[in-house]
């Protein structure tokens, strides 16, 4: 009972957490979703709580699921390690970032500096959190790619490989966007988007994957696959 709850948060988490982004993106005053990271909305408005809480609220989802995923993983003989504790600092990170405020960007709120120098100490750690998150998440990617090739899942490793290499790509963009590039600053709100919609998607299509799979069955591999160890 437990397992499957822990299943399903893993599959709200990620569309819950996108929908609430975006609706907020849509509708604050002298916010530019294409241009604003969403960890601005937290900030400028007495409606900040809302994104904080979202951030918050998405991550205790993420913890609950990847406590899950151990279960699940050995229900279809499968020894899980590595990826569910990446998948853990995903949420922790999130947590974070819902706990620590980020400094102004990229001119949000308005008449507010492009870059905050030097940050202030929440400011920090929200960086510093959210940068730990992000590549949990990435190394998380691969190490199930590794694992699901190993299962002899060949499309899922495929799909988790891609998903790690551009969510990956859209974090080193965003961080370069972050830190007023030209070109990239001008959008580097729609780049965070599309990188964390790459990274959720991910990890609700796995949540999805884990629930509709036959119990206790391999679907390639036989007794080798269930002797591996993630």
């Amino acid at each position: 009972m437990l397992k499957q709850i822990g299943l399903r948060c893993g599959v709200v988490a990620g569309p819950l957490f996108m929908l609430v982004l975006l609706i907020q993106g849509a509708v604050r005053d002298g916010y530019d979703p294409i241009r604003h990271a969403g960890s601005s909305l937290e900030l400028g408005s007495r409606l900040g709580w809302i994104q904080q809480a979202n951030f918050l609220l998405a991550g205790v989802l993420v913890i609950v699921f990847a406590l899950a995923l151990p279960g699940a993983l050995r229900e279809h003989g499968r020894q899980p390690a590595l990826g569910s504790l990446l998948v853990a600092l995903w949420g922790a990170g999130l947590i974070g970032a819902g706990v620590f405020l980020d400094d102004p960007v990229s001119g949000y709120p308005p008449g507010t500096p492009a870059l905050t120098v030097p940050p202030t100490l929440h400011g920090d750690l929200h960086g510093k959190i959210s940068l730990v998150g992000f590549l949990a998440l990435a190394v998380a990617c691969f190490v199930f790619t590794r694992r699901f090739a190993g299962w002899g899942e060949g499309r899922w490793a495929l799909y988790s490989a891609l998903s790690g290499i551009l969510f990956s790509i859209g974090f080193v963009l965003f961080v370069a966007a972050s830190l007023q590039v030209n070109g990239l600053v001008e959008v580097g709100g729609l780049i965070q988007r599309l990188t964390v919609g790459i990274g959720w998607l991910w990890l609700t299509l796995l949540a999805i994957h884990l629930i509709r799979m036959p119990g206790g069955l391999l679907r390639v591999g036989g007794n080798r696959a269930a002797r591996q160890q993630p």
